[in-house]
């Protein structure tokens, strides 16, 4: 017997789509209320750079959402984050129009849904024939177009709403491997709109998180955020100071020119000097796929090797290769029905935190560090993550205790994600950083304008440990025999204090250590010998001077020339250092007007250290050229390094057109073969020698 409709609608059953009253509002309100929480989570990763939680979980909020709207077509949609691009132009810059929309993409977390994408295409085209997909991986930075007129760079916007930019004009010309002019045999494009993505390298990530802490400013949840927050500041100065790079993969406006497929579209940017993605380590990041299977061997491919590239992704791309079927596919409300994107599911895993401890760097800064049962993610195993500063801990609300989910952030640094309340003992306290260091139980205090507690004693033993820690340092000193471990042995014997101790250390000493061979006292004292012949820039490195990194301090060498120079300076001779900051010139005037610093200097330089003119260009016979170095070569690659920029060459990361020389070595790998596909030069050592003689 069938029910009528009113007694179905009475129990709430639905019936051809229609729901009772009571249904509809519960639906109603559930719609409303995500739309509003979408709102909130995309203003916080698009526009503040502050996001609170994972994409993964964004996306699932989305999903529902859709989900929602494809079921119920009495939802009001006009307003839902469905319809529109993430993300506003923020007041702080000018704005500008996209000529075209910079739309985003429909993504999902399944390769079964590569092939309904392409079910898809081929339904709308009603065709059966097999058709051509370019693949690359999916950057996880910020979209940005780029506009050229006549084959020169004139602005710069970012996707804003998608129809709405800000105009990071002045940031974008201090991203180092975007040319401000194409490299064109012919007569230029009219107008060429590029578009693609800012980044930030996870070794670059880490060093500027690095720097943030020891600086007392607020970290970066993941490269991503790192990158856009670099590129949204008002002083390009702080955007030069940071290393982002760009990667190009589309075009919205052109004129004068033509492109039949993306494919040809990315090997003309790559001849213009633009950069796009091409191989890492011998990999392919790219490919043309003919079918829906070649789909799904691609996401996988990608995926057993995201965490050996240098940069972060969270999925790949798909595009039909045409650009002529791209036209008749079009688009559908935020989205290309042309192009789709297939995501990793974060690597997470659940552990318990055993206890919370208080790190003390360098510049007294107290940090919490949670130290958990060990877990796996991502194939690395995961015992500590630092929680960074009392405000991080406070928004999670992480006590000691309790189970937390943890994930590695942009793959590289283990983050605690959030804490399972269901499975909080009941006799759990709020963690509060204490008032007193750890060590030496001086009081530790919060300055009124930064959100991390220091220790306010200058003579910690902590602080003392850490800062010779960082002066024997791979990319100070370089002290490679002289581990984090022996420092701190040689200090808690009283042999060293200060960093020209090092230089003080006897065999005879160093042989009455526990497990000191005469092998091993040998390596470590000729490796301290060898640290004496060093460069201006490292040296200032070394130092530790606050708000000064390394890229700061080969700035500061490069200006004054000479340790004699900049022991001088005056303020205002400080202030003038290109991309150092107010912050940074004050610091390193106080340290000069330190006569303990000054000092401490003379006694490095009686003691041999030598660093005057190593960081001074001695010729100009490289000037204008750029160079790559592979493979094994006769001396370190830092070296090979500094001895090209000393003659004024450019160092790039990539093979491209706009490389000139490739300097191979043993050993050279894909490079060498890509090099000679573009048609760049190569040299071995002896040639390149022959270049500077």
């Amino acid at each position: 017997m069938t029910l009528p409709s009113f007694i179905i609608a009475s129990l709430g059953i639905t019936l051809f789509g229609m729901t009772s009253p009571k249904i509809n509002s519960e639906i109603i309100a559930e719609h409303e209320a995500l739309k509003e929480q979408l709102r909130r989570h995309a203003d916080l990763y698009y526009n503040q750079d502050k996001p609170e939680i994972s994409d993964f979980e964004y996306d699932q909020l989305f999903k529902r959402l859709l989900d929602l709207e494809s079921r119920y077509q009495f939802l009001e949609i006009s307003d839902s984050p469905t319809q529109k691009v993430a993300g506003v132009a923020l007041e702080k810059f000018q704005k500008a129009a996209h000529r075209k929309p910079m739309l985003s993409l429909a993504n999902s977390y399944s390769p079964q849904d590569l092939i309904d994408f392409d079910l898809k295409v081929k339904r709308f085209l009603k065709t059966e024939v097999a058709i051509e997909y370019f693949c690359e991986p999916k950057f996880d930075g910020l979209a940005l177009e780029i506009i050229y007129r006549n084959g020169v760079f004139t602005q710069a916007l970012t996707r804003g709403d998608g129809l709405v930019g800000e105009d990071v004009t002045q940031n974008v010309k201090t991203i180092q491997n975007i040319p401000l002019k194409l490299k064109l045999a012919g007569k230029p494009p009219e107008l060429l709109e590029v578009r693609g993505e800012v980044l930030m390298f996870k070794k670059d990530f880490l060093e500027l998180n690095e720097f943030q802490l020891e600086n007392s400013e607020a970290v970066f949840a993941n490269p991503r955020n790192a990158a856009a927050g670099s590129l949204r500041q008002l002083d390009p100065k702080i955007t030069a100071s940071r290393v982002l790079r760009f990667f190009s993969y589309a075009v919205g406006d052109f004129d004068g020119v033509t492109f039949a497929s993306q494919e040809e579209m990315e090997k003309k940017f790559s001849e213009w000097g633009l950069p796009v993605v091409e191989s890492h380590r011998g990999v392919t990041l790219k490919k043309i796929a003919g079918s829906a299977e070649e789909l799904v061997s691609f996401f996988s491919e990608i995926e057993s090797v995201r965490h050996q590239l240098p940069f972060e992704i969270d999925g790949v791309v798909v595009k039909v290769n045409s650009l002529r079927l791209q036209e008749d596919l079009g688009m559908i409300a935020r989205s290309p029905r042309w192009a789709t994107a297939a995501k990793y599911a974060p690597q997470q895993a659940q552990t318990q935190i055993a206890s919370i401890e208080i790190q003390v760097g360098r510049t007294g800064a107290l940090t919490p560090v949670a130290v958990m049962n060990p877990v796996t993610v991502g194939g690395v195993s995961i015992s500590h993550a630092t929680l960074h500063n009392q405000d991080e801990i406070s928004k999670k609300d992480i006590r000691i205790g309790d189970t937390v989910v943890v994930q590695r952030a942009g793959d590289v640094i283990p983050e605690v994600v959030s804490v399972i309340l269901s499975l909080r003992p009941q006799k759990s306290a709020p963690f509060l950083i204490p008032d007193q260091c750890p060590i030496c139980f001086s009081k530790a205090e919060t300055p009124a304008d930064e959100s991390v507690k220091r220790c306010s004693n200058l003579e910690c033993p902590a602080v003392i440990k850490e800062s010779l820690k960082h002066f024997v340092s791979k990319r100070a000193m370089n002290m490679d025999k002289v581990g984090d471990r022996l420092v701190e042995i040689f200090y808690d014997q009283k042999l060293v204090r200060r960093p020209s101790d090092f230089f003080r250390l006897k065999r005879v000493d160093l042989l009455a250590l526990e497990r000191q061979g005469e092998k091993s006292v040998d390596n470590i004292l000729k490796s301290i010998e060898n640290s004496k012949k060093t460069t201006l820039g490292r040296m200032i490195f070394a130092l530790g001077i606050r708000y000064i990194g390394e890229g700061g301090a080969k700035k500061v060498a490069a200006h004054f020339g000479s340790i004699a120079n900049f022991l001088k300076a005056t303020p205002e001779q400080l202030s003038a250092i290109p991309q150092i900051g107010d912050k940074g010139s004050l610091s390193l005037y106080a340290f000069i007007s330190d006569p303990k610093c000054q000092a401490e200097i003379d006694r490095l330089m009686q003691l041999g250290v030598t660093f005057d003119q190593q960081d001074i260009r001695i010729s100009d016979k490289l000037l204008g050229k750029s160079f790559l170095v592979t493979g094994a070569l006769p001396v370190k690659r830092d070296e090979a390094h500094h001895l090209i920029e000393q003659h004024g060459g450019k160092i790039l990361s990539s093979v491209s057109s706009k490389l000139s020389y490739l300097v191979a070595g043993e050993d050279p790998g894909s490079k060498l073969e890509k090099a000679g596909t573009l048609g760049v030069q190569s040299l071995s050592w002896l040639e390149f020698l022959e270049l500077i003689k």
